[in-house]
């Protein structure tokens, strides 16, 4: 079979079953131009540690500036995607005014940018909270480096405001691309209070509708999941409450809405819990 036959077969399933995505405004949101936006967000919340840059006082203010107008040119231009895509997918005949999207668009970015000051105190309390958490961490900056877990938080602080803002899709390329490098994977439409510690970090699943207080620690192969995944259950709240100053160590499994873990308790590893645990509990598999 000649290339122009092969062509025209592979069109011909386009026109079948769909899965193109074309540039421009209509589009899907590009997941490789959201991954962009996350590398620039990271080096605008630490720079210096996440790629090769030379900074110093002179050109810090200088490098910034450019950051943030990157961040805000790309990032307005997923958005208003996601927000049209939004739109037509509830209402495919109804006429979308791409201007407004690109206006919301515009504003949303500006204010994740606004936001940075207050994203960088939460990450710089989880921060410590790894370093002084793990004996084996021997500096903040190796923490910022080196460590899974924080990589994770920060891409979900940064898709928790996204999520908030109402922006469709986005958030959750963003979640999935840090589950795709870290193992750990967040919804960003979890709820997580300050001084969040993941520890290795592999194989933890945080479900959208979880809420987990402050000062909580949780190590590898931990599971915060609902207790039935149909579909008419996707409004309501369907994963466990956290409460703070709370340790869940590995491979425990804690699922169910209803379920809530209370302050101060310990979760023993390969434990499996559906219902509450009162306060100040150590609750273990005695297997």
């Amino acid at each position: 079979m000649g290339i122009d036959a092969q062509v025209e077969k592979i069109l011909q399933s386009y026109a079948t079953y769909g899965g193109i995505n074309c540039s421009g405004a209509e589009s899907f949101p590009n997941r490789e131009n959201v991954v962009t936006i996350i590398h620039d967000l990271q080096s605008l919340i630490n720079p210096g540690y996440k790629r090769a840059e030379t900074l110093d006082a002179t050109n810090l203010r200088y490098e910034t500036g450019q950051k943030i107008n990157r961040i805000i040119s790309m990032l307005t231009k997923e958005i208003q995607k996601a927000f049209i895509y939004e739109i037509r997918k509830q209402d495919d005949s109804k006429n979308v005014e791409k201007s407004r999207c690109f206006g919301l668009a515009e504003a949303t970015s500006i204010a994740l940018i606004d936001e940075i000051p207050e994203l960088r105190r939460q990450i710089y309390l989880d921060i410590q909270a790894l370093y002084e958490g793990d004996p084996a961490a021997k500096s903040d900056e190796e923490v910022i480096v080196s460590y899974p877990g924080l990589d994770a938080i920060v891409i979900y602080r940064v898709a928790h405001f996204l999520y908030k803002s109402g922006v469709p899709v986005i958030p959750r390329i963003m979640t999935e691309y840090s589950h795709s490098r870290t193992g750990i994977d967040i919804h960003p439409g979890a709820q997580i209070g300050e001084s969040f510690f993941i520890d290795h970090g592999t194989g933890i699943v945080i479900g959208e509708t979880t809420v987990i207080g402050k000062n909580v620690k949780i190590y590898q192969g931990v599971t915060l999941g609902a207790l039935s995944v149909k579909k008419e259950y996707m409004d309501k709240k369907r994963h466990p409450t956290i409460e703070d100053n709370v340790t869940i160590y590995a491979n425990a499994t804690i699922l169910g809405g209803e379920t809530v873990i209370g302050e101060g308790c310990t979760i023993g590893g390969n434990t499996w819990v559906t219902k509450s645990v009162p306060a100040h509990t150590n609750y273990y598999n005695k297997g």
